[in-house]
């Protein structure tokens, strides 16, 4: 029973009083909103990459952009997103005032870019040469043909691979408060500083990310089995 009375206050004291449970939900917000617009931004440069990638690949083209490209993904790929994000913030955007959301939203969804990137174009390999043959008997260009057969095919095989980065993405806005944002993780350390403990602040944030990450893994797994239903027929 003591332990109990305990942790009735504890929980109190962290979440009930001064309404402190707002500062997760508040910060909740924030990391679902740069989530979002990031997976938007990163989506859309991915493609273009890839795209850019994968022409090289098959025809040799757009030698420039690809170099352009793949020195864009090895930078990327190769640091830590939380140091992208300083360098944004400080660096690049070090004398300007601008939205912090929107320096997170820039830096996480250039991160996601590059992989991104890579899980398109290995989806456009995937497909057969033929197709491309296919495209060019029917009287469709090359940009044609990857609009109109290439990426729809390629898009219907990686869309669990993008759906779980969409989530790898969720977990890496942990570190926006680095720059000051009030994500949920800052909500949980905003916490845990007016009441100095930090078992019940921090629990909470890991629930609520966990939460979010099973179910986010349940849409894809089922996903995944709708394709592979789709695919029998």
């Amino acid at each position: 029973m003591q332990f109990l009375m305990e942790f009735k206050e504890d929980l109190y004291a962290n979440f009930i009083e001064d309404h402190r449970w707002k500062y997760l939900v508040n910060g909740l917000g924030n990391t679902l909103i740069i989530t979002l617009f990031a997976v938007i931004f990163g989506m859309l440069l991915g493609f273009l990459l890839a795209v850019i990638r994968a022409t090289h690949d098959k025809t040799g083209k757009l030698r420039f952009l690809n170099l352009i490209a793949k020195i864009y993904l090895t930078v990327i790929r190769g640091t830590p997103v939380v140091v992208q994000l300083l360098i944004i913030y400080f660096v690049i955007f070090g004398s300007v005032d601008i939205n912090k959301t929107l320096v997170a939203v820039l830096a996480f969804g250039l991160n996601s870019a590059a992989y991104v990137a890579e899980i398109v174009r290995s989806g456009i390999m995937s497909i057969d040469q033929g197709q491309f043959e296919a495209g060019a008997s029917l009287g469709l260009n090359y940009p044609m043909t990857m609009i109109y057969i290439i990426l729809p095919q390629a898009f219907k095989n990686i869309l669990p691979a993008l759906a779980n980065e969409f989530i790898v993405l969720l977990k890496e806005t942990s570190v926006a408060d680095y720059i000051a944002i009030e994500d949920l993780t800052k909500g949980g350390d905003i916490i845990r500083s007016q009441t100095y403990e930090a078992f019940l602040p921090l629990i909470a944030v890991a629930v609520i990310y966990l939460v979010l990450v099973m179910f986010l893994t349940h849409l894809v797994s089922k996903l995944e089995r709708r394709l592979a239903v789709n695919d029998k027929r």
